[in-house]
């Protein structure tokens, strides 16, 4: 099973009374950094690492000190904070500023990655996805053109016997290495 984390932006908050009060610019307004709805994913897999890439100016230093940490446990395949949220591959956190805070949902994503031979256009894919989508838990397939492989997002681990199988009722198409 692989991880990846989805960090969304769900709420911008702005405490003018504290801004006047102890601010040097009194009227610095609400985050300028970050739009509500934006979305952030982050993913270690087949070459990529995200996470050590972002603190390159792609987000705000207080606020990456403040999610960074469910973000590496997310990739981890972690708990982001078992018990406390009522599911554990989720959490809400929110950056340090405390006069225009930010807050985020941060969501760790399972997902397997699935070597399939055969593939020879995105009629093909879709017709894999369609069968993948119909076996329980699975909530998304993506396919990566580029990396040659799909994504098979689930909610729970899906056996590979079953993706495999599910895979081979499409045709001559085979998987080969599932990650």
């Amino acid at each position: 099973m692989q991880h990846k984390c989805k960090v969304t932006v769900i709420r911008k908050e702005l405490f003018e009374d504290l801004q006047k009060e102890h601010l040097a610019d009194p009227k610095s307004g609400v985050c300028p950094f970050y739009e509500v709805g934006q979305e952030f994913t982050f993913e270690r897999y087949g070459g990529k690492d995200d996470f050590w890439r972002e603190g390159n100016g792609a987000h705000c230093a207080e606020a990456w000190d403040c999610i960074s940490r469910y973000i590496y446990t997310a990739l981890q395949g972690g708990a982001i904070m078992r018990g406390w949220t009522n599911d554990e591959r989720k959490m809400i956190a929110c950056c340090n500023d405390g006069t225009r805070p930010v807050i985020f949902k941060i969501e760790r994503q399972d997902y397997k990655v699935l070597y399939i031979d055969g593939i020879s256009c995105s009629k093909c894919e879709q017709r894999i996805a369609d069968r993948l989508m119909r076996l329980e838990n699975v909530t998304q397939v993506v396919f990566d053109q580029e990396r040659k492989f799909a994504e098979v997002f689930v909610d729970n681990d899906v056996p590979d016997t079953a993706l495999k199988e599910a895979v081979a009722s499409c045709g001559a198409y085979a998987v080969t290495k599932i990650d």
